[in-house]
């Protein structure tokens, strides 16, 4: 039995073509289970709301001030963050709840492995098989206030690492993988735009080739067989448009404007 209450969140916005999946591992398990609403102009409001009654409506501040938003409704000692293509395994609830289960528990964060699945099948190494700060400790904790990428920030970070995998199923098929990183490339380059980086064509050129480097070799994408080739290019497209774009907005946002950025 826990001895740390645990408050989940979740984000959402068009998810209900698979927020069933996520929310029944969730409902019933947590003590307190908030569900932030974007704007959805499907069912996922309404499933949304037959697994919680702190179902919110909101408006769209972007990710990092979202979640800290959906953080404020969080009402115990610790925290988990979960997104709708993501499940919790039994696995992991176990784990989850004997860390929870000690009498004092010395640290702040604990991550969580990805299981990425791509194309019916998990992917082992590279990126999207890396751990992942979902459970933390509430007090003092807040996300970098990001369009994307946004970071959690904590007083103090003592990690712990767990073994169970959590399931993520972060795209529906080809297309949605590449519209994905396009759009999380642009709002990347928008962010690095507003803090005052800037970058070269040449510069997102060898990034393209690095991190696919990086991604399909360092980290061993290659023993996923294709989905790791293909992973390591689609990472490397969002390296190049991610400074790319930096760069359009460079040439074509005034001098003028740039300065009240």
């Amino acid at each position: 039995m826990r001895k740390h209450k645990l408050s989940c969140f979740l984000i959402v916005c068009n998810e209900g073509d698979r927020l069933d999946r996520c929310l029944e591992g969730l409902a019933g398990w947590v003590d307190q289970l908030v569900i932030l609403d974007s704007g959805s102009s499907d069912n996922t409001v309404e499933i949304a709301q037959r697994y919680s009654t702190e179902v919110h409506c909101t408006d769209w501040p972007g990710f990092g001030a979202q979640r800290n938003r959906a953080l404020t409704y969080c009402q115990h000692e610790w925290v988990l963050n979960i997104d709708a293509d993501e499940e919790i395994t039994a696995s992991l609830k176990a784990e989850i709840d004997d860390f929870l289960s000690r009498d004092a528990i010395e640290e702040t964060l604990v991550k969580i492995p990805w299981q990425t699945i791509l194309f019916g099948k998990p992917v082992n190494f590279g990126r999207y098989a890396s751990p992942q700060g979902k459970l933390f400790l509430k007090e003092g904790a807040r996300f970098k206030d990001a369009a994307v990428h946004e970071t959690l920030i904590l007083p103090s970070e003592k990690v712990r690492c767990l073994k169970a995998k959590l399931r993520h199923y972060s795209w529906r098929n080809y297309r949605h993988l590449q519209e994905k990183h396009v759009q999380y490339a642009a709002l990347s380059a928008a962010d690095k735009f507003k803090s005052g980086k800037r970058s070269s064509l040449a510069y997102a050129t060898l990034r393209f080739f690095t991190d696919f480097t990086q991604q399909y070799l360092l980290r061993l994408g290659c023993l996923d067989g294709w989905r790791g080739f293909l992973l390591a290019i689609v990472l490397a497209q969002y390296a190049f448009n991610k400074y790319a774009g930096l760069v359009v907005l460079q040439r074509t946002i005034p001098i003028t404007e740039q300065s009240s950025l």
